[in-house]
């Protein structure tokens, strides 16, 4: 199982969230000093999220976000913002691996069969958040229908990947709930990346044991109640 920290970005500077609530974001430094350091104790690769993006403000952070890419020479899975196949597009040109499409994948599903037929669809991810089973888009305002179903569709339209983002747990560091995974898990054969509540190196064990196929670090990462390099080396261990 591989291990991607966030490096969620708001108004220019590195950011962990509560909820998803804009107004309870504790702010960390800059996105760069982060991200090296994270590439640095052995990251698999970097989870980059424009929060400002999300929040309607598709362009700001960008020319941050390609320099974070020009000096990282790692997996970058990218989302926030993407409202169009040109936006995805534009950001696998610039060396992103994988684009993370959420609020796009549910109004137009078919922007996820164009850019896995042009790009391939190791590079297109769709977001699956799902606050009590059902997605919820447009900065989790909106609810857009069983999580299950749209994790079906997407796999049915070429999606390489799954985000999967449990809102219910999101950025409170109190653990996992395993059993919405482990539904999605037995949904789809899709490799699913878990995110939301990890909060310790035995959530990491549980989803490793699982069969996730990748896990996102955000706040309990951030506040130094779980370390990289121990979260990497339960996540690389045998199951």
């Amino acid at each position: 199982m591989e291990i991607f920290p966030a490096v969620d970005i708001l108004d220019g500077r590195c950011v962990q969230l509560v909820q998803g609530e804009r107004e309870r974001a504790t702010v960390y430094g800059e996105p760069e000093t982060w991200a090296q350091r994270w590439v640095d104790e052995g990251a698999d690769g970097l989870h980059i999220i424009n929060l400002d993006g999300a929040f309607g403000h598709a362009q700001k952070n960008a020319a941050l976000i390609r320099d974070l890419i020009r000096k990282t020479d790692v997996l970058i899975q990218l989302g926030g913002g993407i409202r169009s196949v040109a936006d995805a597009a534009g950001w696998l040109d610039v060396g992103v691996e994988r684009v993370i499409l959420g609020t796009l994948a549910i109004r137009n599903p078919e922007a996820i069969r164009i850019l896995a037929e042009e790009f391939g669809s190791r590079h297109v991810m769709t977001g699956v958040d799902a606050r009590r089973g059902e997605v919820v888009i447009e900065g989790w305002e909106e609810g857009a229908g069983d999580y299950l179903a749209w994790a079906e569709r997407f796999e049915a339209l070429g999606a390489g990947s799954l985000l999967f983002t449990n809102v219910d747990v999101e950025g409170l560091q109190q653990g996992i709930a395993i059993g919405p995974i482990l539904a999605l898990l037995d949904a789809t054969a899709l490799p699913v990346v878990a995110s939301g509540g990890i909060a310790s190196t035995a959530d990491i064990a549980a989803l490793r044991d699982a069969g996730a196929a990748g896990a996102v670090l955000g706040s309990a990462l951030y506040a130094g109640r779980i370390q990289l390099r121990e979260s990497l080396e339960v996540a690389h261990a045998e199951r």
